[in-house]
């Protein structure tokens, strides 16, 4: 039976453009594991979106000097190229800058207060009197009272790691020039997250089977060493979703509150959006529902403890609220967060320019040869690092040795002595040691399948690789491309099951390669996709207009994660080659480009 599958992943700050450590650490992920389910026949809905709120958003307007709106439709847009070119199949990819995500949060928000898991408090925060207004914990820089290092924020040392009390800042100063600061009361809300903390626990403990061990032993460690504490969760800012409180004026929702909300809300547009009504309930009020969040190590702790504490808290009044009906919300299912990608061996930086940007990268490379190694170097357990030597090694030794030598060399081949054609062999003829290579590669479904249901992806692509190599061995073995002189018939044989082997690993691939699957797809004679089509579309609502990205799926949408369907006979199309070889000398010349103002 088809199961519903939700993906979910991170909201990319709309203050910077994507580079390949953004790519690797969620959406690609995110992406391998959605083609997956799709081929498998699965309901997958795939969503995120541009998180346009936030002090990273409106520090990067106030330093162009620009309206906020301005600056996050920007980066929104470069958003929505890099995903289109890189294959990032979202159904939903829209913006937290909606009429739909204020009311969904704003429900979220007011089910937690009916609920009784809400207080206000009063509290000290930084105020500029030049500017007239409260400044945001990013907003104000000083010297951390516990280290000694000067560029820490008012509410959170980068450098120790410490929560600090805004007041015992030294030195504080605002990042934009707002004039001398003094400490002023504010009262906001806060989450009364101690209430949920038994919940939360017992949702982990739950989860264990599914999570990785780095990702369950953060979140249980933390709150076992510290507890789930109150925590904000409203700001004195004008940018961002206002409190649906009456006399909140000029204070609007946290961002790590209402962001991770737009999960929800994202699936609640694309129902409206794709005409499909209320069929997000399938994957949000569906215990059967298996919800994936796709995100980084520096936001573990929100998506496997805060976010599931809001959903816990909610409840069934969300829906009371938002719908007129009682139900509880799905919870995830898992949470397999990747480290963090490096480059040549220091920590990427924007400021620096010390990145491969996403856009930038596809002008020089081709899609599948930068999701091949950034799957096979994946940081699913620690670091990893993208070093250009490496890069073209894997896309030279691997990627087209391995498997696009294999696929065009067969391909062509048997274009040429079969007249365009699959050989016309008899099935019952075939050798022992062709249904050996075939039932080699029919386990391969059940192996790769289930190390991408693990999230095991490095190992996934690791092992279809290996598939491809022993059709290389057959290859040396059964040697076609001597045999086709002395006895045709057994050449015959040889090619046809080389070509059901490179049939069935081109679905394998599909997930990780999709481009160049496709495109080998047709050149094997098929007419109907592999794949879908993804499309940019305009939204209009009360906040205004927003482009958003979808995805459309085949016309004929039949599962395909089996072994070969190929039939003796079948007409090919002109194969070419599907992977570039690259030139060592790209090696330097990348490396040049480092660092150097943009």
């Amino acid at each position: 039976m088809a199961e519903h599958i939700l993906i979910a992943i991170a909201w990319p700050y709309a203050n910077a453009e994507i580079h390949v450590g953004n790519i690797t650490g969620s959406h690609l992920p995110g992406d391998i594991v959605a083609r997956y389910h799709r081929l498998k026949g699965n309901h997958v809905l795939m969503v995120s979106g541009t998180d346009s709120h936030g002090t990273p958003v409106t520090l990067r307007a106030d330093a162009e000097g620009k309206p906020v709106e301005e600056v996050y439709k920007r980066f929104h847009d470069t958003f929505l190229e890099v995903f289109c070119n890189y294959g990032i199949t979202y159904d939903l990819f829209t913006s937290t800058h909606t009429q739909n995500h204020f009311k969904v949060a704003q429900s979220i928000f007011l089910a937690l207060l009916q609920n009784g898991f809400m207080f206000t408090q009063k509290s000290m925060q930084w105020y500029s009197p030049s500017a007239g207004k409260f400044l945001p914990d990013r907003y104000v820089e000083g010297t951390c009272y516990i280290c000694g290092y000067e560029g820490a924020r008012s509410d959170q040392c980068d450098k120790c790691g410490n929560v600090l009390e805004p007041e015992k800042l030294i030195h504080p100063h605002s990042k934009t020039g707002d004039g001398s600061l003094e400490l002023r009361e504010t009262e906001h809300f806060y989450l009364d997250l101690s209430k949920l903390e038994p919940d939360v626990k017992r949702f982990l403990r739950e989860r264990a089977a599914h999570m990785r061990e780095t990702v369950l032993g953060e979140s249980l460690g933390k709150i076992e060493a510290e507890g789930l504490k109150p925590r904000p969760i409203t700001r004195d800012l004008d940018w961002g979703i206002p409190v649906p409180v009456e006399g909140w004026d000029g204070k609007c929702l946290y961002v790590w509150f209402e962001a991770v909300i737009g999960y929800l809300s994202a699936a609640i547009e694309w129902s409206h959006i794709a005409g499909q009504g209320e069929a997000w309930r399938q994957w949000w009020i569906n215990p059967e529902a298996k919800q994936f969040y796709f995100i980084g190590k520096d936001n573990i702790f929100f998506h496997t403890s805060l976010w599931p504490a809001q959903l816990m808290g909610a409840g069934k009044t969300f829906l009371k609220i938002f719908a007129g009906e009682e139900q509880a919300l799905t919870l995830p299912f898992d949470v397999p967060a990747n480290q963090f990608m490096n480059l040549e061996g220091d920590k990427i930086s924007g400021s620096k320019n010390w990145a491969v940007w996403a856009r930038d990268a596809l002008t020089r490379y081709d899609a599948d040869a930068l999701r091949y190694y950034l799957t096979a170097n994946m940081p699913e357990a620690k670091d990893s690092d993208w070093d250009w030597a490496e890069f073209v090694t894997k896309n030279n030794g691997e990627l087209v040795a391995t498997w696009g030598n294999l696929a065009n060399r067969v391909l062509s081949f048997c274009y040429k002595h079969w007249d365009g054609h699959v050989p016309d062999v008899d099935v019952q003829t075939l050798r022992s040691v062709d249904l050996e290579l075939l039932a080699v590669i029919e386990a391969g479904f059940q192996t790769v399948g289930g190390l991408i249901e693990a999230v095991k992806l490095r190992a996934a692509l690791g092992e279809a690789m290996r598939l491809a190599t022993a059709v290389n061995q057959y290859l040396d073995q059964t040697a076609p491309w001597s045999a086709v002189k002395s006895d045709k018939s057994e050449a015959a044989k040889t090619i046809y099951t080389a070509l059901k082997a490179i049939d069935s690993l081109k679905v394998l691939f599909a997930p990780f390669l999709p481009f160049t699957s496709e495109r080998l797809h047709a050149f094997l004679g098929y007419t109907e996709p592999l794949f879908g089509e993804q499309y940019t579309e305009s939204v209009t609502d009360a906040l205004g207009e927003h482009t958003v990205l979808r995805y459309r799926p085949p016309v004929h949408n039949i599962p395909r994660w089996a072994p070969s369907p190929l039939q003796p006979g079948q007409k090919l199309n002109q194969p070419s080659p599907l992977f570039k070889k690259l030139d060592e000398s790209v090696i330097a010349e990348e490396r040049a480009r480092l660092g150097k103002q943009v």
